[in-house]
């Protein structure tokens, strides 16, 4: 199922931003003490928008967050920037980070919601764990560290584990991220990060439908899709179980891979590491210098694609990689 008002068959273009603001002007959380890096203090600054670093102390910090930290649509750019010792976490019990530019509640500021520039969101050397995102539904739910719809997307050298959204439904997926409507099919870009232990009931690290996505020298390990039935659901089934690690769904799209491993991950029914369907297919898929191994589909995969169900424009470009 697409979720109302998204664009399929957008073009796509691999691009990046420069994002404004250096850290003299950041906005700062904490004091230079743990104790100072509270949940409401990452929540307001997250509201608020712009370049966000910590002053937590010298040690590593984990913030428990007990309220979603939510993005406004009037901010421009948002960075959460955790240099390399700051953790947030849902604590089993929420989604941490939350932008939806069709989400009214967070102020409509174009009359195309489902295809705007901003707001720009980059995460980048922090840590998400424990987030939860069972039993969101707007907007189709999912997404246990990150719900993104709209503006874009950056992830760069960060760490998700242990996120969960709903074990079940044939298109809810993204125990980590779940991404929508990127801005004219532009790519969601990971970089230098790592997915592990985080379960849904499809994609078990990372889901989307009709967005691009492309990955760089990351890892994606136990990751698991746990969901029953597929899509469309068997009857008798409440659906879902497929992409152990990646669940993509949609028209036009592209999925991309380049210096990335993953393995141990698992689906209950297909593409124990990539489930890919291009309803019209037109999407493809490329894998280069990278290894998927020991990546279990329950159900079904591709023959002569080990833990990858594909159903796209042609084959999948793969180059210099080990599949098995």
């Amino acid at each position: 199922m697409v979720p109302p008002k998204l664009i399929a068959g957008s073009a796509v273009a691999a691009t990046c931003w420069v994002l404004s603001g250096g850290t003299a002007s950041a906005r700062v959380v904490g004091n230079g003490t743990a104790r100072s890096c509270t949940s409401a203090a990452v929540v307001a600054a997250v509201r608020a928008g712009g370049h966000i670093r910590f002053d937590c102390g010298p040690k590593p910090v984990t913030i428990t967050l007990r309220k979603t930290a939510k993005v406004v649509n009037t901010s421009r750019e948002v960075l959460l920037d955790g240099g390399g010792r700051v953790t947030l976490s849902g604590g089993g019990k929420r989604r941490i980070l939350y932008m939806n530019t069709c989400d009214p509640a967070q102020k409509f500021t174009t009359s195309h919601c489902q295809d705007q520039s901003t707001p720009r969101l980059t995460v980048r050397d922090i840590k998400f764990e424990r987030g939860n995102a069972t039993g969101e539904t707007f907007d189709g739910g999912g997404g246990g560290a990150i719900f993104a719809r709209g503006g874009r997307l950056r992830i760069l050298r960060s760490t998700f584990s242990i996120n969960r959204c709903d074990g079940n439904g044939p298109d809810i997926g993204g125990g980590a991220v779940r991404a929508l409507s990127q801005y004219r099919g532009r790519a969601v870009q990971v970089t230098g990060s790592r997915f592990s232990r985080n379960v849904c009931s499809n994609g078990g690290a990372l889901s989307s439908i009709g967005v691009s996505w492309t990955i760089t020298r990351s890892e994606f390990t136990a990751n698991r899709a746990i969901g029953r039935g597929a899509n469309p659901a068997r009857d008798g089934t409440p659906g879902g179980g497929s992409g152990g690690a990646i669940y993509t769904d949609g028209n036009r799209f592209t999925l991309k891979l380049v210096d990335t491993r993953m393995g141990e991950n698992y689906a209950r029914e297909g593409g124990g590491a990539i489930f890919f369907v291009s309803n019209d297919r037109t999407g493809t898929l490329a894998i280069t210098r990278s290894r998927l191994e020991d990546n279990l589909s329950g159900g079904f995969e591709t023959r002569g694609l080990p833990g990858i169900f594909f159903l796209g424009a042609g084959k999948p470009a793969i180059a210099d990689s080990v599949l098995r």
